[in-house]
Formats: structure tokens, sequence, C-alpha cells
């Protein structure tokens, strides 16, 4: 393991637990949904996005759009953690009269560049972004992270269709396919299989990896396509880094982990170092 790939593996292990103490201290929910993006958010703040957390609003910079809102706790702990905002910031989320909701709104704190809430509603965004800053910053990237079950969502499918034929070669849809959504596993519940072969028939590249791999996924964000743009279908465990949560992934997808199992998964992510 390479000087980076450590310091990113100790950036996801701080976020974590950040994250950790976000979920218990407010009594919210989504810290699966949450950890299971860590390692591919880290991946792009402190290694891929063309960022400066001096100046959030720099009109050169890529961004970065959440539309699993759920996942909010994640993205406010990695803006925080690369220096958009202090951590200390952290302990106000999910808290009474805080503007750091649980799931993810813009104005929140620096870096977060829009609101997101109901499923299927950022891809859209992400598209329209794409397509105007195509004609005003064209070394910039529009990165849109959705969970595999929002793409059940008919949006999430007209979206990919509108950015194809636009050739939109500066966005990049990453999906967070940990196999599960609020009510049980995403193949049960809709089965998007041949998954890859839909986002192809759609006119995108396809980019597959393991969404807790850094150099994989680095690889992957890197690519760059012309005239068309890319999916990165990245394989994530909810709850990863937390054995409870990662043997019992639906229970964790609302509950809030208190006493000893909150101890304990304290005592594993701080093994982790």
């Amino acid at each position: 393991m390479d000087q980076l790939e450590n310091s990113l593996v100790e950036h996801a292990r701080s976020v974590r637990l950040s994250i950790l103490d976000m979920v218990s201290s407010s009594g919210s929910s989504h810290v699966g949904s949450a950890f299971s993006i860590v390692d591919i958010l880290v991946s792009l703040y402190f290694d891929v996005l063309k960022v400066n957390p001096q100046d959030p609003s720099w009109s050169a910079r890529d961004r970065l759009l959440l539309s699993k809102g759920h996942g909010g706790a994640a993205l406010y702990a990695v803006l925080a953690h690369r220096g958009f905002a202090n951590v200390s910031v952290l302990n106000d989320f999910a808290q009474v009269n805080s503007s750091m909701a649980g799931h993810i709104v813009k104005g929140s704190i620096p870096g977060v560049e829009t609101t997101a809430g109901s499923l299927g509603h950022g891809l859209p965004m992400g598209v329209g972004m794409a397509i105007a800053i195509k004609k005003t910053q064209p070394n910039a990237r529009v990165f849109v992270i959705v969970g595999d079950g929002e793409c059940n969502e008919g949006t999430t499918w007209e979206a990919a269709l509108v950015a194809s034929h636009f050739k939109l070669d500066n966005f990049v849809v990453i999906v967070d396919r940990n196999g599960q959504q609020s009510m049980g596993e995403s193949r049960v519940i809709m089965d998007m299989d041949p998954f890859a072969d839909k986002w192809k028939s759609f006119g995108w590249h396809v980019e597959q990896c393991s969404g807790h791999d850094f150099p994989l996924l680095k690889k992957s964000l890197s690519h760059k396509e012309t005239d068309r743009p890319m999916v990165v279908i990245a394989d994530t465990m909810k709850g990863k880094g937390v054995s409870y949560m990662e043997a019992d992934p639906l229970t964790w997808h609302y509950k809030t982990p208190k006493d000893e199992l909150l101890k304990q998964a304290r005592k594993e992510l701080s093994a982790h170092a």
C-alpha cells in the first residue's frame, strides 16, 4: 500500500468515526447508507476532484451531487475533513434548528452543491448542470452519486437518455451498488440486471469496480471519455467497516447505534487505524 492509499484509508476511517458520532448524538439514521459511500467520497475529494476548499464556488471546479441524499452525513463529514468547514460543525448534524439536515441541504456547509431529497432528482439536475458547464467551463466535470435502488426511478433513465443525446463527456454517474433498499434487497424489489448492459444500451461508457478499493476507484473515476457520458458501477457494502452492520444491512438503513453497539462500532473502526 503506497503513501496516498494509506492516507485515503486513514481519511475514510476518520470520516466513518465522525459519521458514527453524528448519527448517534442526533438520534438520526441512514448510517449504513452513509458508510457505503465513504470510500467513494474520500477517493473523489482527496484524490480525483478538482476543488478548492478555500474557494468553494470556484467557477472551474468539478461538481459533486449526492442524489441519494439520505447518505448526507457522509458528504458533510468528508467536506469538513477536506477543509471546507471546521470539523466541529458536524456536531450540529440533524440537531434542532440546524441547517444540516439528515438529507443533504445546499447552503448548510460550504461545498454542498445542491439539496437532495426525493430519489431520482439528482441525476437530472446533474445533466442540466453538465450541459451548462460544458459551454462555460470545458475542463470541469460533474459527478453524481446515485443509489442502485434509485435506478428504479424513471427520471434516472430519462436523464440518462438526455446525457447520451447531448454527448456529455463531462458527466460521470457513480452508482453505489450496495444491493439494498429501505425495505429489502434491490434485486427482489426491482431486478435491474443486466445492469451494465442497460447503461451501455443508452449510449454510456461503463466502468465497474469495487467501491471500497482506492486504486480501482482512482482508475475508474479518472477515466475520461469523448462524446459520451460515463457511469461507474461501484460494488459496495451497506454499513461498511462495522461487522454487525455489514451482516444486517437492512436493519441499519434506519436504526441508530446506541450503548454497547455504539461502543463496538467505535472499537472496530478505531482498530483499523
